[in-house]
């Protein structure tokens, strides 16, 4: 059973709208060229994104093979290539906005959104860096923004090493660049805490999964 939607207290009385980027985002350096750009409650009225596209998108639950034995993806999905419609007018805002503070930086636009929902405490991604494609070979960026309750992402060097931590949830937004899909992982761990449902956006380059 998926748990209860804890609204902020502010989250549906705020009109939907995005904050400023420039002068607002903190930039951590991780090494070997990686680095994350945190942006806490970018979105305002972030809970009424989160309902909206909670009810409206339309959902893909996946299995895959794992070993031996093919198991249910511990969440679920939907994507939007280029060209296609995002389920929200503020969610092309955002892309808009990405594009206007990283495109010097990035050099080229974001073109593709990925969403995730995570519906309780039990659902999760197991480490790994977005490396489908050309993520695994060259410098890149994506652009996660999290409505819904807070969960842990976790990041940690490739191979290992101390891990760190960000809550993000109600209109955050984390950038992972540089060279961080290859040189560190990230991950959304199971947790046996009460958590309630998130959704994740991540807007991504063309050619990166």
């Amino acid at each position: 059973m998926t748990a209860a939607f804890q609204a902020s207290l502010l989250g549906f009385d705020e009109e939907l709208g995005l904050g400023p980027l420039a002068g607002s985002v903190r930039r951590t350096h991780l090494g070997h060229g990686a680095w994350i750009d945190l942006r806490p409650g970018w979105l305002s009225g972030a809970d009424t994104l989160f309902e909206r596209l909670a009810e409206q998108v339309p959902w893909q639950a996946e299995r895959r093979r794992m070993y031996d034995r093919v198991v249910d993806v511990p969440r679920l999905l939907a994507f939007y290539g280029e060209g296609d419609t995002l389920p929200d007018p503020v969610l092309d805002d955002a892309r808009r906005a990405l594009d206007a503070h990283y495109g010097d930086e990035l050099g080229e636009p974001f073109r593709t959104a990925g969403l995730c929902f995570y519906r309780d405490g039990r659902d999760s991604v197991a480490w790994h860096g977005d490396t489908i494609g050309r993520g695994g070979t060259e410098d890149t960026m994506v652009a996660i923004l999290s409505v819904g309750d807070p969960r842990s992402l976790m990041l940690r060097p490739r191979g290992g090493g101390p891990s760190i931590r960000h809550d993000l949830g109600h209109g955050d937004l984390i950038v992972m660049g540089g060279s961080c899909q290859r040189t560190w992982e990230h991950a959304i761990p199971k947790t046996g805490r009460p958590a309630g449902p998130r959704i994740s956006i991540q807007f991504r380059p063309r050619g990166v999964r």
